[in-house]
């Protein structure tokens, strides 16, 4: 245990978990849509929707959608803040299988029509999981830059998407894979020591069997990219 685990994050909010973890989890949404959210759909889970009234979960999760920092001062106006940039939302509430109490459900819509959906999880202190992306389970922080390829279930898409990585100077610090169905769609999840260069998301992006790659930044990594 270290410090910021006892002290927890510099934040806006009555609670880590509620707050913090909540701004963190529509950073990462707004970080995968990869660009500025018009639309997001939210259903909240557990704890998250019976008390995230009373914790700010709901403006953290919108703000977080705009880009606002857990620590930002204007994460209570974010309702507001919404408005005045056209982004539409709703809230609702669900039950999740299996999942952290503190979880939601965001589908995100782009400003060019592309949409994006992703399950998170507020593990406390402002840590948070992400456990599914655009209908496929997976599992990652958000501390690290990652890559979640969609592809066709075939020999060599992992290879070759790890060739192209290592040939560019990009180390896999994990990945994970998971599939439908043999031979349907499968996803990797590839978290790396460094964000991946925009031009070499585009070289993934067009292998043969490919789907779709989205691709997570950290804050304040992402002039790096």
């Amino acid at each position: 245990m270290n410090l910021f685990d006892i002290m927890g994050p510099i934040m806006v909010g009555p609670s880590s978990s509620h707050t913090a973890g909540a701004a963190r989890i529509g950073r990462v949404a707004r970080s995968l849509l990869g660009e500025e959210p018009r639309e997001a759909e939210l259903r909240l889970h557990g704890s998250f929707a019976s008390t995230g009234k009373g914790h700010g979960t709901h403006q953290a999760l919108i703000a977080g959608l705009l880009g606002l920092a857990p620590d930002d001062p204007r994460l209570p106006d974010s309702f507001r803040l919404a408005e005045e940039r056209g982004l539409r939302f709703t809230f609702d509430t669900c039950t999740i299988r299996d999942a952290h109490p503190n979880s939601v459900l965001i589908r995100a819509t782009g400003k060019s029509g592309r949409t994006m959906e992703m399950g998170g999880a507020s593990l406390g202190g402002g840590r948070v999981k992400v456990f599914q992306v655009d209908g496929m389970d997976c599992t990652f922080s958000g501390e690290l830059p990652t890559l979640v390829v969609h592809n066709t279930d075939r020999p060599g898409c992992v290879s070759h998407v790890t060739i192209i990585l290592a040939s560019t100077g990009v180390n896999v610090a994990t990945l994970q894979l998971n599939r439908g169905s043999r031979g349907g769609r499968a996803v990797m999840v590839i978290e790396c020591d460094k964000a991946v260069p925009a031009h070499v998301v585009e070289e993934i992006r067009a292998l043969p069997g490919i789907q779709r790659v989205t691709c997570y930044i950290p804050e304040g990594q992402e002039e790096t990219a």
